[in-house]
């Protein structure tokens, strides 16, 4: 959706050099700083728990990653269609900030329990495995609800522009909450790092509400095509469901998002089974994964800020997509030569990275050419649910093939995986190419 400007005076040098750099026009500054600040806000407070999570992974053994995975699918199963059921009853402006005020609490009971068991010195493992599960729901959820938000929010040739800054917030969020959390984590405790998540949560849930007035205001005369409309979604709660498998261009997108899921629970099985034999301590293993989060984002930053807009520009977005699974291609080869947690920290790096500064902003650029159901209740679930299936399929596909196979022959195995995903995200581009042109004809 376009917003309507009104008449304004030409833009400044200053203006003008801004446009440039970031993209952004005038009208979309206070929008974009309002997403830039949510995202930063979302992200940060992930970050300052994922390596929490990672290190819970490791205590609770490698061995049983894979039951961790497919309790986090079975309860994305549950809640995929109470969130359908949520988007369809109620309008995007209500079930928005209530999504967040709900993982808040829950990072706050939380804080109570590990607080409680440490305090006592009672053993946590199955607590910990509890939020294993849980922050590997919260993580999807608050990142795709936002990525729903966005595609909402901006047009196609907004979301072409500010796409890759909005995603810059949620790496420096990223970043800063890495570094808060490798910084905290010996001085406080891990378990005192939950109270600052929740505190950047409900930040996030007030950009929300200005993001909101700003398409108020934009949209004075028709706000009931907007984020900002009292009208639900309506819709069954399992739309999310057929829309996807009734089109090809969600299964493509769903198939990318599972096979993209397969390389990195790969990697990510790799590094639990090194950590544990090379690294001892709980707080040690913490930071380790701490450091690896900042160097990935701090090199995701780099390309959100300055060339993934450009990149989508020249080459498209079918091209774009496709650099990640061909760095793969590059990496699990390298790996399949030198299976050592140092390859393996430089393959997630560098994965990770392009995947935040590239792949992500945008793979979500895809649903700018979709209806508002489509945004929130398919990419919901293939967010979720089907890339928590390629979680699951690989961590038990994963353990067997390392146990038979080795480090080094799984990483062998992964790399017609890459290939095909390679293909699939230039047929991507150019069914994205078709659908904005349809559009745009019946515009």
């Amino acid at each position: 959706m376009e917003p309507s400007e009104p008449h304004q005076a030409a833009p400044s040098g200053s203006v003008l050099l801004i446009t440039r750099i970031f993209g952004i026009k005038p009208g979309e500054f206070a929008a974009a700083a309002w997403s830039f600040t949510y995202f930063f806000c979302v992200l940060g407070a992930y970050y300052m728990l994922r390596p929490v999570r990672e290190a819970m992974a490791v205590q609770s053994g490698p061995e049983t990653i894979p039951y961790l995975f497919a309790g986090t699918f079975v309860t994305m199963l549950v809640a995929t269609p109470i969130f359908g059921w949520v988007a369809s009853r109620y309008a995007r402006k209500q079930f928005l900030p209530w999504i967040y005020y709900f993982f808040i609490a829950n990072i706050l009971i939380f804080w109570a329990a590990f607080s409680y068991a440490v305090g006592r010195d009672i053993d946590y493992v199955w607590l910990s495995r509890i939020f294993f599960v849980w922050i590997s729901v919260f993580n999807l959820y608050v990142v795709a609800v936002f990525w729903s938000f966005m595609a909402d929010l901006y047009s196609r040739e907004q979301g072409r522009r500010l796409f890759g800054l909005i995603s810059a917030g949620g790496s420096i969020g990223a970043l800063l909450g890495g570094i808060a959390t490798s910084a905290m984590v010996a001085p406080i405790g891990f378990q005192n790092l939950f109270p600052f998540s929740a505190t950047l949560l409900l930040v996030a849930v007030f950009c929300i509400t200005q993001l909101r007035h700003w398409v108020e205001r934009q949209h004075r005369d028709d706000e009931t095509a907007t984020v900002a409309s009292t009208k639900p979604l309506g819709g069954s709660p399992f739309a999310g469901i057929t829309h996807v498998f009734q089109s090809r261009y969600f299964i493509a997108i769903a198939l990318k998002a599972a096979i993209a899921s397969l390389l990195g629970t790969a990697l990510y099985m790799f590094t639990a089974e090194l950590v544990q034999d090379q690294i001892t301590s709980a707080d040690d293993r913490t930071r380790f994964f701490s450091d690896i989060n900042v160097a990935t984002n701090a090199i995701a930053l780099i390309g959100q800020l300055l060339i993934v807009k450009h990149v989508v520009a020249r080459f498209g977005i079918g091209v774009t997509l496709s650099l990640l699974p061909i760095v793969s291609i590059v990496g699990f080869a390298a790996l399949a030569f030198e299976p050592t947690l140092a390859v393996v920290a430089i393959l997630t790096v560098a994965r990770r990275a392009l995947g935040f500064g590239f792949s992500k902003p945008t793979s979500d650029m895809l649903y700018s050419v979709v209806t508002p159901e489509e945004k929130y209740k398919a990419k919901n679930f293939i967010d979720t649910v089907l890339y928590r299936t390629g979680d699951l399929i690989g961590t038990w596909a994963v353990r067997f093939m390392v146990a038979g196979i080795g480090l080094a022959g799984t990483s062998l195995v992964m790399l017609p995986f890459a290939a095909v995903w390679a293909g699939i995200a230039l047929w991507l581009g150019g069914d994205y190419r078709r659908r904005a042109r349809e559009a745009q004809n019946n515009a």
